[in-house]
């Protein structure tokens, strides 16, 4: 339990909030399952996406803000575009703020850079083109919002538990990946994190929780939008709390699905998990918490995680293999018979949030697998540690060097940019998060 001291500390605080819909206008073609049943524009919704702000503000006047959205993901041009629209309006470089996705795959694609694989008319394209140029105007507009709306806040911290989380990587009897399916050996991370916070007379403004797990109770067959089980979840808390913005954080999930999911009876599955994620959510809330104490710091940095050099020969066995395996294998193919280099590293960004002595946030880029949470935890200790996934933006797959090893769905890398990620691509994204916290001074474990 918190003693007085320590509630009048975590009471130096400033936080602004704000919400914006995101829902398209028109209908547009959705995001997170690349197959036909899915090639043509969304045909309603189960409830309107939104995006929302959390600005802090410390006792020193450093100010951040988290932005949480109900998308699938957004690629390194579009999420440049924003993070330099939001510097524009705002003033705040991409430091300070942090951009999470929920990863629902019942989403609208972002921009060109995924537009362009798919078979849309020159019309559908245009839409997708336009709702993203809007979205990008929304996210500037809802930070500032949030900016304009600073007022004395409390903030705390508990962690509760999901029951619907399931590894997805199956192997056959050798060990050998088989492909995706429930698999209830093998890992995942269950944990709900739940950030409370107060206004200074005890009352709740926010719930921001997380959980590392991907938003497809709705499956390809599904041709609604929706925020999937965290968009219901965020629902079930603001209808039971009015008043009180309830925000999102993906973590480390990409491995993880939630079960069970697309069946027969998907839509009162999503509902049934998005209710018991509240209710675990508001249990957490209302039982004994940490409080969360000043000052903040929030790094970023852009580190090149390093991509396979495969020789031609093995390239074209894997241009025959399954989707996941020869979609990056035929591009680099086709730069090599051009005459150039594919390429030996992707420049990714880490984000780093520190506060005080009570809470290191990380926010990782990428589809990013449950493995790191593990791996940053070894290395920092799991104590006042939140690992997000699915930050700033989402190029592809982020393996650990276990499933590099592996092989598999999840050790396919990039979707917009070409290559495979090296079983060193973990260490090096270790080395860059230590570097982040050790300047914050967090002490390893």
């Amino acid at each position: 339990m918190s003693t007085a001291a320590d509630r009048d500390a975590a009471a130096d605080w400033m936080v602004g909030l704000a919400t914006v819909c995101t829902t398209p206008d028109v209908p547009v073609w959705m995001h997170g399952y690349a197959c036909e049943s899915r090639f043509h524009p969304f045909e309603g919704k189960l409830h309107d996406l939104h995006a929302k702000a959390m600005a802090i503000q410390d006792a020193r006047g450093h100010v951040a803000v988290l932005i949480t959205i109900d998308q699938c993901v957004i690629r390194a041009v579009e999420a440049k575009a924003v993070f330099d629209h939001i510097t524009e309006v705002t003033g705040l470089d991409h430091s300070r703020v942090l951009l999470n996705f929920s990863h629902t795959h019942s989403g609208p694609i972002i921009g060109a850079s995924d537009a362009n694989r798919y078979p849309m008319t020159d019309a559908e394209r245009q839409a997708t083109l336009d709702y993203t140029e809007t979205l990008t105007h929304k996210l500037a507009d809802v930070v500032a919002a949030a900016l304009a709306s600073m007022a004395p806040a409390r903030l705390s911290l508990g962690t509760g538990e999901a029951d619907f989380v399931r590894n997805r990587r199956a192997f056959d009897e050798e060990g050998n990946y088989k492909g995706m399916a429930a698999n209830p050996d093998g890992y995942t991370d269950p944990r709900v994190p739940v950030l409370r916070v107060d206004a200074p007379d005890g009352s709740p403004r926010a719930l921001v929780f997380g959980l590392a797990c991907h938003a497809v109770t709705l499956g390809a067959d599904s041709l609604v939008l929706s925020g999937d089980y965290p968009g219901f979840a965020q629902q079930g808390l603001e209808e039971r709390f009015p008043g009180v913005q309830a925000m999102f954080v993906q973590g480390c999930g990409a491995d993880a699905n939630s079960h069970p999911r697309a069946c027969p009876d998907q839509l009162e599955w999503v509902q049934k998990q998005g209710a018991s994620l509240a209710d675990e959510v508001a249990r957490v809330a209302a039982g004994p918490l940490r409080p969360i104490r000043g000052p903040l710091s929030t790094a970023l940095t852009w580190t090149d995680l390093p991509l396979q050099q495969i020789p031609r020969d093995k390239l074209q066995t894997m241009a025959e293999g399954p989707h996941w395996q020869s979609y990056n294998a035929k591009r680099m193919l086709e730069l090599i018979d051009r005459g150039e280099t594919p390429p030996t590293s992707y420049h990714a960004p880490l984000a780093l949030w520190q506060f005080g002595d009570d809470l290191t946030l990380a926010g990782i880029c990428g589809e990013t697998v449950s493995g790191y949470g593990r791996l940053l935890e070894g290395m920092l200790g799991h104590d006042k540690l939140w690992v997000a996934g699915y930050c700033n933006e989402v190029f592809g797959y982020l393996p650990t060097a276990e499933i590099v090893a592996q092989g598999g769905y999840e050790a396919r890398g990039p979707v917009a940019d070409i290559g495979f990620f090296t079983a060193d691509a973990q260490d090096v994204v270790a080395a860059a998060v230590r570097e982040m916290a050790e300047k914050a001074g967090r002490p390893p474990a």
